[in-house]
């Protein structure tokens, strides 16, 4: 009997990973119905954060709070409560950038004005149920405001050259002259799940890295942001070249600001859902995420995954919604694209389940009876 390890992220806007884990275990039984299959859905910090932590906390509650969402306009998000434990006296907050100011709630990019002031609002929401500790992740952000909307909506002021507040969103960045923190929530303990490694600016920073993909496209706009945001790490008096702090658009470097911890979350994730000891008793891992591409290293759950598996000496293989040709396979026995497998990336994402299903069939019948070969 094959024993397989299911953990993938979720497929970013088009399947969560319970539900892949789902699709993918069909897949697989209807080559090998004996398969013991261990069902192991991750996160990173970005979409699916809450299920993963709600999934193993069978008392945790869901909690709704209207906000500002990225756009500016009010919208209804999720945050999750863990009851007090003996970590937590007063207990812990689950709070995603995903849910709150994530990309997917934008129905067009706005490189300059989305902001982080929703996610700081439901923090807010979050202290004043009193709450001594807070766990936040950080991926699938929307914008490049370097947190400045999250500390506004705790207390923080920016002001310009005149005295006035600055106007939010990457656009205020460069009139930032001043901050005032003298009235901010003072914070519980913050613990930040981190999807990247990426300091907050240079080559490989905030602005030249994720900016594009969330819309900012001259050269002349990546660069003045990059050095708006040295100069916001310097009045908040952070490292910029802290790993982690150019995360979600600079939103590492304000929480650090804000007293916050970055661990890597797909670490945390993994030690929550006790992914170590399923590995090791596995024949076979699979892993995967939506796009596996040339960013798609260390902090992403599928590099992590391998990373665990290959410490174990037991084979995994990858599945996405699409491989790009920079991304890094190595690692992986086998691959599977739901893109190649659909013939189109809207064919993939219109019926993930089915692609899932189809890529589990395929990995089955490629390395499923041969998983023993590997050694484990």
């Amino acid at each position: 009997m094959t024993r397989v390890v299911i953990a993938p992220d979720s497929f970013k806007g088009t399947i969560t990973a319970a539900d892949a884990v789902t699709a993918l275990t069909v897949g697989w039984h209807s080559v090998d119905p004996s398969a013991d299959i261990c069902a192991r859905p991750m996160a990173d910090g970005g979409e699916g954060t809450l299920d993963a932590f709600a999934a193993v906390h069978p008392e945790a509650e869901y909690r709704t709070v209207t906000i500002t969402g990225p756009d500016g306009f009010e919208i209804e998000a999720l945050w999750l409560y863990l009851p007090p434990t003996p970590d937590a006296a007063h207990g812990t907050a689950v709070i995603d950038v995903a849910s709150t100011v994530g990309i997917e709630l934008l129905t067009e990019l706005l490189p300059l004005d989305a902001d982080t002031t929703g996610f700081g609002e439901a923090i807010a929401a979050a202290l004043d149920e009193g709450v001594s500790r807070i766990i936040v992740g950080i991926g699938s952000s929307s914008s490049t405001d370097g947190g400045t909307g999250m500390l506004r909506a705790l207390g923080a002021r920016f002001i310009d050259a005149e005295g006035e507040e600055t106007p939010s969103g990457a656009r205020g960045l460069t009139d930032i002259v001043a901050v005032d923190m003298s009235q901010m929530r003072p914070a519980p303990e913050v613990l930040v799940l981190t999807d990247v490694t990426n300091a907050l600016v240079g080559r490989r920073g905030a602005a030249r890295v994720f900016g594009p993909q969330k819309g900012l496209s001259s050269a002349a706009d990546i660069g003045r942001t990059d050095a708006a945001l040295a100069k916001l790490a310097r009045l908040l008096e952070v490292d910029a070249r802290t790993p982690g702090s150019g995360a979600a658009g600079g939103l590492g470097a304000a929480l650090l600001a804000w007293g916050g911890r970055l661990v890597p979350g797909a670490h945390e994730v993994a030690e929550l859902i006790k992914l170590d000891a399923a590995v090791h008793d596995a024949d076979i891992v699979i892993t995967g995420e939506g796009s596996f591409d040339g960013q798609s290293g260390a902090g992403k759950v599928p590099a992590y995954v391998a990373e665990m598996a290959a410490r174990a000496h037991v084979p995994v293989a990858l599945v996405a919604g699409r491989i790009t040709p920079d991304a890094h396979t190595d690692a992986f026995v086998a691959t599977a694209s739901l893109t190649e497998l659909a013939g189109t990336a809207d064919a993939a994402m219109n019926d993930a389940a089915h692609w899932l299903e189809q890529a589990g069939a395929d990995l089955a019948r490629r390395i499923g009876r041969a998983a023993g070969a590997y050694g484990t």
